[in-house]
């Protein structure tokens, strides 16, 4: 598959994952903004992959990032950062989302895991709710939070000024 066939509208990936309901096959989402990718993400995304089914991944949109992570981000456009995603093998599908958070599109595909990050627990997930009563149940999933695009982007941004 290209790489230009994973990134889709949210029409189309909900066609997609009704086929591969229709094929057997589960779903799983996750969800961030990855405007710097790093070896956190690659372990997120690939232990996700690991609870077996296919890997969706929703990208905040530029708006959404500016709207979290303040001033001066994104770093990468979200089309940008969805063509990278879309290169690595444990990604079937990507959508970028422009909501504060995934409780729309865990309605609209109702995926059987929502795959989250260790900064979270089960409980504290935001969407929990959403995926519990679509069907679905929440993974924490990759190693400790030991990196992130912020403090890379700090570090850099203060090397600058030395």
């Amino acid at each position: 598959m290209s790489h230009d066939a994973k990134v889709l509208t949210r029409d189309e990936l909900r066609r997609r994952v009704e086929h591969w309901r229709n094929a057997g096959e589960r779903v799983i989402l996750a969800n961030g903004c990855f405007d710097l990718l790093h070896v956190g993400h690659i372990r997120y995304l690939r232990a996700a992959k690991e609870l077996g089914g296919r890997l969706v991944v929703a990208i905040n949109s530029d708006e959404s990032v500016r709207t979290l992570k303040g001033a001066g981000r994104p770093l990468m456009p979200d089309t940008e950062r969805a063509e990278i995603l879309a290169a690595l093998e444990d990604v079937d599908a990507i959508v970028i989302f422009s909501e504060s958070d995934v409780r729309a599109l865990i309605r609209e595909i109702r995926p059987n895991v929502h795959a989250k990050g260790t900064d979270y627990t089960a409980d504290s997930v935001p969407e929990r709710d959403e995926v519990i009563a679509c069907g679905g149940r929440v993974a924490i999933v990759g190693d400790p939070k030991d990196h992130s695009a912020s403090s890379f982007i700090a570090n850099l941004r203060g090397q600058k000024d030395r």
